[in-house]
């Protein structure tokens, strides 16, 4: 049942209006008034989402509210609206999105109290959320990709909102093109279904639309001999890896880390990077067309996830730890859904938002504490002085190492579980070993931050103080929702079990299980391997400080390899740029310029002279030639009409 809802547009023009506002207004209403109005107009938008929400919980499984606002595209029998329709997939993204951007933005209204470009950079973050709304809210996937392309912006914007600084600036102009290289694939997926539904009269985008006739795209693609279900579902996935930080387009996220930290908090777990998961969640009825696309995407995950999790448990950079594990984290969302565990992957989106905003949030205030400090060799006995701070980033690092009762335990072990019911098990197995590495570079963090020595500079010591109410305010929300976030995930047989997977299976469908798996006993295995991280960090960076050194000059050149990212951007850099810039380079810009511009310049000037030159021969000015040209061209004209009459 869908049931029309004109209040959804006011999720999208609320932070609109904060947008124009801030831009434009800010600087000359005041600190004040940018302060009130951009974390309001998310609020607004949040209150908003929980009334459609309510609604949708009232109404029968599978129903969904749907507006639209205009017209957009009408080319022939194609026709594209601006509409939005919320179901429950959409429902809890909006949660998602609008509840924890909320909070970051009121958490940035005490971060960025002493930066001039207060209004710009609210206005930057309105726009990130409203661009996040609109992919999460449209009603067919071109509008999608219309709030897949303002995040992009956005990203750029913010990653390079300090963008005096030549590094910063050109991180932000990495970020920009790794994901424009994703979004190309997003765009030949989108031409492709456009292309194999039209050839079959179905001129339509809207997912209910697609997914009406996705027995079409069972059909071979003649050029490649391959399902078109296939070709789209690569393409589309291709798209995903750049705005979710995948193998192989994972590069530009540790280094968008430049940007403020709510940035970070924002990208990382309300909007940017798990736009791909959704999208692809959203695709589902697209996706289970094609096995060999799933297996495709739940290895590159698994592989992602454990990558990541290797570089993230020997950088001293606290924000880029945290990336890193952003990536791994991302990865197993991936690994739930290629293995067709659906609602598996939104799960953990939701319970990652919780915790991951909380970790950005509390590194940003040990940054704010230390006056930008970021490296944790420079760190050290923290917690007394920060104690809310602490409290908050450990309950965070309890629920991302999964340990039971805490948020991430529930969606970490639905997606190993589903891993390895559905035949997986060197996927499964490689989850495994990544939770462990997740719990050991995790409470190395904490350890090295808030335990043992002050490393910190004497100069920075003495002024060291827990961060104001409107920054802390955001980490206790978070901390909560980090506990009792996954609860709603409880499994079968335990007060309301599976609620979670139960409300969106009329979206996503049902996990199907090929493979016997004991629950009790998987979860087993994975928490102990949980816990022999934790007691490998204890031992390394509180026990035995001396033994992380000791393990690295004993092996230099491996440590030399995670620390450098496995050379990564070395290798990128030498096969992709370097060769780029020298085909740009000045002489082959001048042989272009003078062999093939110039040729082209002069050519076309000749032509034009000499067709000129011509045309004032005929252009004599005479009446008479005009007139007995007209005649001919009449009776040429009548002769034609006769003959066809007559023939």
């Amino acid at each position: 049942m869908t049931v029309h809802f004109p209040y959804l547009g006011l999720i999208l023009l609320i932070p609109a209006i904060g947008v124009l506002f801030n831009l434009f207004l800010g600087y000359r209403w005041g600190r004040g008034a940018v302060n009130f109005v951009a974390p309001g107009v998310i609020f607004a938008a949040f209150i908003i989402a929980c009334w459609g929400f309510a609604k949708l919980l009232a109404m029968p499984p599978g129903s969904a509210l749907a507006v639209t606002l205009w017209p957009w595209i009408e080319a022939g029998r194609f026709h594209v609206n601006v509409a939005l329709r919320m179901d429950a997939l959409s429902a809890v993204m909006t949660m998602i999105v609008s509840g924890v951007g909320a909070l970051i933005h009121l958490y940035s209204v005490g971060y960025m109290a002493h930066d001039e470009d207060y209004a710009r950079y609210f206005g930057y973050m309105n726009l990130f959320t409203l661009s996040m709304l609109v992919l999460v809210l449209a009603d067919n996937l071109l509008l999608m990709f219309v709030g897949w392309e303002g995040v992009g912006l956005c990203s750029y914007l913010l990653i390079a909102f300090w963008y005096t600084n030549p590094e910063f600036a050109y991180n932000g102009r990495k970020a920009f093109i790794v994901n424009r290289i994703g979004d190309a694939g997003f765009l030949l997926g989108i031409f492709t279904l456009v292309y194999a539904l039209g050839s079959h009269g179905v001129w339509t985008l809207s997912w209910t639309g697609m997914q009406a006739h996705r027995e079409i795209l069972t059909g071979i693609w003649e050029p490649f001999g391959v399902p078109v279900a296939t070709v789209a579902g690569l393409l589309l996935f291709a798209g995903a890896t750049g705005k979710s930080a995948q193998i192989p387009l994972y590069v530009w996220l540790p280094d968008a880390m430049v940007g403020p930290t709510p940035v970070s908090a924002l990208i990382h777990a309300a909007t940017m990077v798990t736009a791909g998961v959704y999208m692809i969640v959203r695709l589902n009825f697209l996706f289970i067309l094609t096995p060999s696309a799933m297996e495709v995407i739940a290895v590159i995950a698994a592989l992602t996830s454990f990558f990541a999790a290797t570089i993230a448990i020997v950088q001293p950079d606290i924000k880029r730890v945290l990336a890193y594990s952003t990536i791994s984290q991302i990865g197993y969302m991936f690994l739930g859904v290629g293995v067709g565990a659906f609602a598996s992957g939104i799960f953990h989106v939701m319970t990652h938002a919780f915790f991951k905003a909380l970790l950005f949030l509390c590194a940003g205030s040990v940054i704010h504490a230390l006056d930008g400090e970021q490296d944790m060799n420079k760190m050290g006995g923290l917690w007394r002085k920060l104690p809310i701070t602490y409290a908050t980033m450990l309950i965070a690092t309890l629920a991302i190492s999964a340990i039971p009762g805490f948020s991430g335990y529930f969606s970490k072990d639905m997606i190993l579980e589903a891993a390895y019911a559905s035949g997986h098990f060197w996927l499964w197995l490689m989850g495994i070993i990544t939770a462990g590495l997740t719990s050991f570079y995790m409470f190395r963090l904490i350890f090295m931050t808030f335990h043992g020595a002050s490393r910190v500079d004497p100069h920075k010591a003495d002024h060291i103080h827990e961060s104001p109410a409107v920054m802390t305010i955001p980490l206790i929300v978070l901390a909560f929702f980090s506990v009792v976030g996954g609860w709603v995930g409880l499994p079968k047989g335990f007060l309301w079990g599976e609620a979670f997977v139960r409300f969106l299976a009329p979206v996503t469908g049902e996990f199907k299980a090929t493979v016997a798996a004991n629950a009790i006993t998987l979860s087993a295995l994975a928490l102990a391997t949980t816990l022999i991280g934790l007691v490998l960090a204890y031992l390394m960076y509180l026990a035995r400080p001396e033994l992380p050194g000791k393990i690295a000059s004993s092996a230099a050149a491996f440590y030399r390899m995670l620390l450098r990212k496995y050379y990564v951007d070395e290798i990128y850099r030498t096969l992709i740029s370097r060769p780029l810039f020298w085909l740009a380079g000045p002489a082959l810009a001048r042989g272009v310029d003078q062999h093939g511009i110039d040729g082209i310049v002069h050519g076309t000037a000749f032509t034009v002279d000499n067709s000129g030159e011509a045309m004032r021969r005929v252009e004599t000015g005479n009446v008479q030639h005009y007139a007995l040209i007209y005649l001919i061209g009449v009776i040429a004209i009548g002769a034609y009409y006769v003959y066809l009459v007559i023939g």
